[in-house]
């Protein structure tokens, strides 16, 4: 299984990796939102206002969708699935391999929207650091429930809503999470209580997407 999700996760971060579609396309979209949210704040507030956590991960929501609805496009085509099913590969080692690849993406984003949330939203360094840990576990949960409920929403598919009206719900509390975590980092306070909400939601969704995602790919 863990061989199967390599092999995966390296097809999907290779594939991005010759498009450039996160360089060229994802990338300067949560830049240019990050820098709207920083205009939104206004010069006075910037660097004085609370909402600046709640901002970068409302960024990096819109950012994930986008990934998570391109990298279910990619796997959802009709080569892709002939492929996978005259292999017969372990549908728990895709899962983990789509999921590891989506937090890879997500993590090289989000290292980058943090660095603007510095220059934008005038977030302090040392508690923007201090938040590192947390954010990389709430991405990576972000990463396992984006690659199943992306497999729910049809791969693709289906309506261009459908992924967002799924996802949301199971999204809120990562995203607060996140939020809070990266609050308390910025006024050096305790992390840990957030910061272990979003580890267990991780272990939920990779447990989750393990039994479920074969299920979810064959309907």
């Amino acid at each position: 299984m863990i061989r199967i999700a390599l092999l995966v996760a390296g097809k999907d971060l290779r594939i991005e990796r010759r498009s450039r579609v996160l360089l060229w396309q994802v990338l300067p979209f949560g830049v240019t939102g990050l820098l709207l949210s920083g205009l939104a704040l206004g010069p006075t507030q910037a660097g004085h206002s609370s909402a600046a956590p709640g901002l970068f991960y409302l960024v990096m929501l819109l950012v994930a969708l986008l990934m998570i609805n391109r990298s279910q496009v990619i796997e959802g085509s009709t080569g892709t699935k002939t492929s996978i099913a005259t292999l017969g590969l372990d549908p728990a080692g895709v899962f983990l391999g789509k999921a590891l690849a989506l937090a890879v993406e997500l993590w090289l984003t989000g290292a980058v929207l943090l660095a603007g949330s510095v220059l934008f939203l005038h977030t302090a360094l040392s508690g923007t650091l201090s938040a590192l840990p947390s954010v990389a576990v709430t991405l990576g949960a972000l990463g396992a429930a984006g690659s199943l409920y992306g497999a729910l929403s049809g791969g693709g598919q289906g309506p261009a809503t459908l992924l967002p009206m799924l996802s949301l719900p199971a999204f809120a509390p990562l995203l607060i999470a996140g939020e809070r975590s990266f609050s308390a980092a910025l006024r050096h306070g305790s992390i840990w209580r957030w910061w272990v909400i979003s580890l267990v939601a991780l272990v939920a969704y990779l447990a989750l997407g393990i039994l479920l995602y074969g299920v979810l790919e064959e309907s």
